[in-house]
């Protein structure tokens, strides 16, 4: 995999897509698992959108490794690559839970649907995979803000254009 973009260091890219497309997934989870109209418009889009989420983890955590050979071994920079390692399974949970949510759906609207005391404990273990991976891509993406933005004295920078 290449470690630069133009010159620019592949990390921060790769980061950016997964930071908007994570959440998203996690949040399309949440709406199928309590919007029957929501989970008839979407079909398989929150499972597509978790397998493009369980894909980018690997790329961010790699690309960061890369990343992490050319800066400062700070504390900071520690606590964010622990986190980002707790990422993953995560993402697999959801995409699990999504794809179960979704083949369960496709079931009943063929009637040949399971009880829905399943269909309910899927939905709220989704709900729950959707919360715990979006809290861990903040605690993530703060760290490493923090990690990123640590030298920088943040408070000295003008907040408007004089």
């Amino acid at each position: 995999m290449p470690t630069t973009f133009y010159g620019l260091p592949l990390h921060p890219l790769v980061v950016h897509a997964t930071v908007v497309i994570i959440p998203l997934a996690a949040l399309t989870v949440v709406l199928a698992a309590v919007s029957s109209r929501f989970r008839g418009w979407a079909g398989p889009l929150p499972a597509g959108l978790s397998l493009v989420g369980v894909i980018l983890v690997p790329m961010s955590t790699s690309t960061g490794e890369t990343l992490e050979e050319h800066v400062a071994n700070t504390a900071a920079l520690h606590r964010h690559t622990e986190m980002a390692e707790g990422l993953f399974p995560w993402m697999i949970g959801l995409f699990v839970l999504a794809v179960v949510a979704y083949v369960l759906q496709r079931r009943a609207a063929a009637d040949r649907g399971p009880a829905k005391a399943v269909t309910v404990a899927v939905s709220f273990l989704a709900i729950a995979a959707a919360i715990g991976t979006g809290v861990q891509v903040a605690r993530i993406g703060h760290s490493g803000a923090k990690a990123a933005w640590n030298d920088t004295n943040m408070s000295s920078m003008p907040l408007t254009q004089e």
